[in-house]
């Protein structure tokens, strides 16, 4: 096996010359789950700006805790941006996280797959947002977030159109075990998406 990700992905045909423009590209896992997972939940669906501001207007209003979000009146929420969904959304990861004690360590020895099973059974999270979590929070590096648009549209740029979801998946197979590292270079393989992902990947 080579010595780094980036030794890997330096030989590969499709990957190759984006290590080459961008240099290596890291991981850099948050230092709270609970934190960034309502951060996750935030960009559902919205803009980066929008996400942001809501992000910031939320973190002035309350504690962002788990027992935090759960002491906090919905109104208090709704104030800060959030809508009617996603406070419904913020209030059952408060409430997963304070019934299964939930964290970074929590999970330490679990595999992506049960920590994306554990995710994804709390309203609200999906398979992007436990993907986004496993590259982003715990800093799992085979993860390929094959729902995300960026991916996709990175993919068909490096790769060629005419793949479905399933594909793309099983072609990205040659990226193992370095998936997420593979996607932070197709991310920034279009122009039109690589400032936004900057920011996806921040907590």
């Amino acid at each position: 096996m080579s010595d780094s990700p980036h030794d890997a992905l330096r030989t590969d045909p499709d990957l190759g010359p984006l290590v080459e423009a961008h240099g290596e590209l890291t991981l850099d896992p948050a230092e709270d789950l609970f934190e960034r997972l309502v951060v996750a939940i935030l960009r559902q669906q919205v803009s980066m700006a929008s996400a942001a501001a809501t992000r910031e207007r939320l973190f002035d209003a309350v504690t962002v805790t788990p027992d935090g979000i759960r002491a906090a009146d919905d109104e208090v929420l709704r104030d800060a941006g959030l809508s009617r969904q996603k406070t419904r959304y913020v209030n059952a990861v408060a409430d997963a996280f304070l019934e299964h004690g939930y964290s970074l360590a929590h999970f330490a020895d679990h595999t992506d797959d049960e920590i994306r099973e554990a995710l994804t059974d709390i309203t609200g999270v999906g398979d992007w947002t436990a993907d986004m979590l496993l590259m982003f929070a715990f800093g799992r590096e085979d993860v390929f977030p094959v729902g995300d648009l960026g991916i996709r549209k990175g993919f068909e740029t490096v790769v060629g159109e005419g793949y479905d979801r399933a594909e793309m998946t099983d072609y990205a197979e040659r990226w193992s075990p370095y998936r997420s590292y593979a996607s932070l270079y197709l991310w920034r393989a279009d122009e039109d998406i690589a400032d936004s992902v900057d920011e996806v990947s921040e907590d």
